[in-house]
Order: C-alpha cells, then sequence, then structure tokens
C-alpha cells in the first residue's frame, strides 16, 4: 500500500539563547526554520540564521516578546534584494530554495505555497524567561 503523500502544515523557527554576556545586555539568538508536515514530522530548512545585539536582559530588564518574533521572521528570508534584484525576485528565490529543500527530503511543495503557510516562533526557556509578562 502507499503512503499517503506528506505535505507541510506550517513553518516553524525556533530560537535558542547562543549566548548572554556578563555585561547582561549583550546576547546572542540562533534561529531555526523547520517545516512542520501535516503528520508532526520535520524538516530543517535554515539552521544557520540567528542574531546578536545589546539589548536588556539583565534584571529587570525584559525583551518584547513580539520584537522577538518579528526579528525572526526577518532573520529566516527572504533576504534583502541582491544587486540588481527586486524584493519580488529574491523573495521568489528565497522560497523556491526552501522547496528545493524539502524536496531533497520526499516532501513536494512550491516556494509560493511555503510563502503562505503560517508562520509560528518558539522560544527556548532561557529566552522564555528573559522575556516582558
Amino acid at each position: 500500500m502507499t503512503r499517503p503523500a506528506r505535505t507541510v502544515a506550517r513553518l516553524e523557527t525556533s530560537l535558542t539563547l547562543a549566548r548572554a554576556a556578563s555585561d547582561r545586555r549583550s546576547y546572542s539568538v540562533s534561529a531555526r526554520l523547520d517545516a512542520v508536515l501535516d503528520d508532526d514530522h520535520r524538516v530543517v530548512l535554515l539552521d544557520d540564521r540567528g542574531w546578536s545585539t545589546a539589548g536588556p536582559v539583565g534584571t529587570g530588564e525584559r525583551l518584547d516578546l513580539a520584537e522577538l518574533e518579528e526579528t525572526a521572521r526577518v532573520v529566516v528570508g527572504p533576504d534583502e534584494p541582491a544587486h540588481g534584484r527586486t524584493h519580488e525576485e529574491e523573495a521568489r528565490l528565497h522560497w523556491s530554495a526552501l522547496a528545493d529543500v524539502l524536496a531533497g527530503a520526499g516532501v513536494a511543495s512550491t516556494g509560493a505555497e511555503l510563502a503562505r503557510l503560517p508562520h509560528g516562533v518558539v522560544l527556548d526557556e532561557r529566552l522564555l524567561a528573559r522575556v516582558r509578562r
């Protein structure tokens, strides 16, 4: 019996506090973008993204959840256009490259389909502990 084709249900970016400096203001976050399939399996699409900043991490100073989520979505792309390309072209290339990663894992999808999916952001416990409540 053939197995039904798996489809991508949503995208999810996982954030991990990679480093909190001793000055308690600087920090680094790593970001991994996964495609979450309809059977709850995951395919890693990007695992080389993240950012560093000098910002509120110390006692009494908290990070803003909405800012973290927005930054996470920007960091996993699409990137700013390369010289000579439009934002639309860069976005199309980005989403097509992610669809190619999925194809390599045996999951059929198009870049346009991926671009329309819900995109959640999940924080690790160390980062979540620093979020403003």
